[in-house]
Parts: structure tokens; sequence; C-alpha cells
């Protein structure tokens, strides 16, 4: 997928000066190691995820998404580096009935692979463990990504499942295969030039027990200093 160029980026309001562009915003803010509101779509979950790079967590990022969004904690590879991993699918492993038939009413498979915990976790449950987690597997993505030897036995050295952070493997052809918070992910982390990792985490709403509202999300954005972006927008524009 081409990325955008620093070149890009400055020729949309000026060099040195903040895009206005939702799509070079994003880009910068996850260059920058920040996090990005994403909406997928109405007609799909219709839900708004918080989005970090996965190589700029920490403790305090995962407190963030734990108290600000709510939702599950997963970490999005690209195919590539789940591939080398052996990471597979979780209903194509699963030898249970409930994993049968997904059914699900936004789309024809979910994107769950293996829960995982680093070696060097405790519980695997705290800010730290799973900043830690999340770290180590950052890491191995871009020594896939840069061409450095690494497999499943390197793998299974340094991390355990099951565990506490959810690893979701994105589709082959990414965002011509799928449009999922999984690819968007993948997606604006290969258009930051960073590798192919990137955390995603469900905003819920408190009150009402369901995702937050759209109207909700970017109000959240402006008042925190976020970049809001559509999904069908980084489609067309990555």
């Amino acid at each position: 997928m081409p990325s955008t160029s620093d070149t890009d980026l400055e020729s949309d309001a000026g060099a040195g000066s903040e895009p206005t562009d939702p799509v070079a915003r994003a880009i910068r803010a996850f260059r920058d190691g920040e996090p990005v509101l994403v909406h997928d779509a109405d007609d799909r979950e219709g839900e708004t995820d918080i989005v970090y790079p996965a190589g700029s967590i920490t403790a305090g990022a995962v407190a963030h998404l734990r108290n600000d969004a709510g939702g599950l904690v997963c970490v999005a590879l690209g195919d590539r580096v789940a591939a080398a991993l052996d990471l597979p699918f979780l209903d194509a492993v699963l030898d249970h009935p409930t994993a049968a038939d997904h059914d699900l009413a936004y789309d024809s498979r979910s994107s769950f692979s293996l829960p995982i915990n680093h070696r060097e976790t405790f519980t695997g449950i705290t800010d730290a463990d799973r900043a830690l987690t999340i770290g180590k597997l950052a890491d191995v993505a871009a020594r896939i990504d840069a061409g450095e030897a690494y497999d499943v036995d390197d793998f299974s050295r340094e991390f355990r499942s099951p565990g506490h952070v959810h690893v979701l493997r994105a589709a082959g052809g990414l965002l011509d295969e799928r449009r999922g918070h999984t690819e968007l992910g993948v997606a604006l982390a290969r258009a930051a030039g960073l590798p192919p990792a990137a955390v995603v985490c469900e905003m819920l709403d408190d009150e009402t027990g369901d995702a937050r509202s759209v109207v909700d999300a970017r109000a959240y954005a402006r008042a925190n200093g976020y970049v809001f972006v559509e999904g069908r927008d980084l489609v067309s524009g990555l």
C-alpha cells in the first residue's frame, strides 16, 4: 500500500502547519506516536476505536484505553507478520461447536487470533504487563518487517498463550479485502512508515452500555485534541 510522504502532508496545509485533511492528520499523528479515533462505518460495526501505533504503547496508554475507551485492548498485526509467527485465525483452530459458525452481522469472519502474554509478565492483565506484551510484540513486528529472521519457535520462547492481549490478524489484501479496525489500523501504520502493528480498543458508552455514538466520539476527540477519521476516508485516502 502506498505511503503518504512528508511532502504530501506538508502540501495539504503548508510546510510546518497542521494539515486540514483528516487522513493526512491521522498519518501525522500516528507517525508522532499519538492515538487516532477511527470510526469504521455505520453499516459495519458502527464503532469508533481509539487506535495507537503499537510501538508507542506505555502503561499510561493502556490505562487511557481502559478508562476512556473501555472495550477490548487488541493488537492488530499485518498478515505477513502473523504468518511468520504461525498465528492462525482462532475460529479455524478451535475444536469446539461454538467455532463452527460465527454468524456475524457485520462481516464474514472474525480477525481474532491467539491471546498472548509476554513471558516476563506476571498475571499479564495489569497496565504495565499489557504494555510490556504489546511493546515486545511491536518489536517483533518491526524485526520481521525489516527482514530479520524470526519464526514461531522464537515467538514461543518469548510469548505464551493463552494470555491477556488479544492478537488480531489483518487480511492479506488489507483494505482491498476487508475494512475492519484491524485492517484500518495496520493500513494507517503502514502509511505512517511504521511496522504493521496497531493497538485498537472500542469506545463504549457508560450510560447506555452501547458503543459510543459518533457524535460523542467526535466531541471527545475535539475536547482532547485527537484526530477523528472515518474509515471510508482512510480507504480512499491511503
